[in-house]
């Protein structure tokens, strides 16, 4: 009867036999590490500090500061003329020429069926007032539009071979080097092409969109006020 176990002590022992298992897998989930935790939100953006923004600025003026220069070299250059000034498609005024004893103004022309070369020389003064009048008294009918007189120009003869309106007149194929005022008092403006005309327009703050009628209107227009600008006495232009 000694020997003999209780079923108290039977239970005892099943519960010490069970304890390992449950303090093994207790420890198990104990010793888990913990989830990570979730990163912090990145800091709101903060504006550059004063300094680092002035320093920026003045990047950004000197560098307009150098292109301005680089514009200013580049569009004053030695006149190509004695009637134009350093600056593309511009040209002193009338009376400003006469003072620095410009008088006349000469270009060359090309005969196209002989190939001669002719010089021609315009008065300065004499010319621009007879195309001044007639455009002073016929702007309004031109409806901003250069009439067939000045689109199709009546060219020369040639003294050569004698083909009649044959002298087409020497144009630049730089830009730059076209001689603006001898086309315009001979009325000849409209040999240029379109893209010659718009260059013009261009550099002297005219309108150079539409057809070849109206940019070629345009280009007159601007070189009479450049010749004579608006006082109060001269057209308006």
């Amino acid at each position: 009867m000694e020997g003999k176990p209780t079923a108290a002590g039977s239970r005892d022992g099943d519960d010490e036999q069970q304890d390992p298992l449950a303090l093994t897998l207790g420890s198990i989930y104990a010793a888990a590490p913990p989830p990570p935790p979730s990163p912090p939100p990145p800091p709101p953006p903060t504006a550059a500090p004063s300094s680092v923004r002035r320093r920026l600025n003045s990047g950004r003026r000197a560098a307009r500061v150098v292109k301005a220069r680089a514009d200013a070299a580049v569009h004053h250059e030695p006149p190509p003329f004695p009637w134009a000034t350093g600056r593309p498609a511009r040209h002193d005024t009338v009376e400003a020429l006469l003072r620095r004893g410009v008088t006349t103004v000469e270009g060359h022309a090309r005969c196209k069926r002989c190939g001669a070369r002719k010089a021609i020389a315009y008065g300065l003064e004499a010319k621009f007032r007879a195309l001044r009048d007639h455009i002073v008294a016929n702007r309004h009918a031109m409806n901003d539009r250069a009439p067939d007189a000045w689109m199709y120009p009546a060219l020369p003869d040639c003294d050569a071979c004698g083909q009649k309106g044959a002298v087409w007149p020497e144009i630049a194929a730089d830009k730059r080097g076209v001689n603006w005022m001898f086309l315009f008092l001979g009325q000849m403006l409209g040999c240029c092409t379109l893209e010659q005309l718009k260059y013009f327009c261009q550099n002297t703050g005219r309108h150079r969109t539409g057809a070849k009628n109206r940019v070629l209107y345009y280009a007159y227009i601007e070189m009479c006020n450049q010749l004579e600008p608006f006082d109060g006495m001269a057209p308006h232009w």
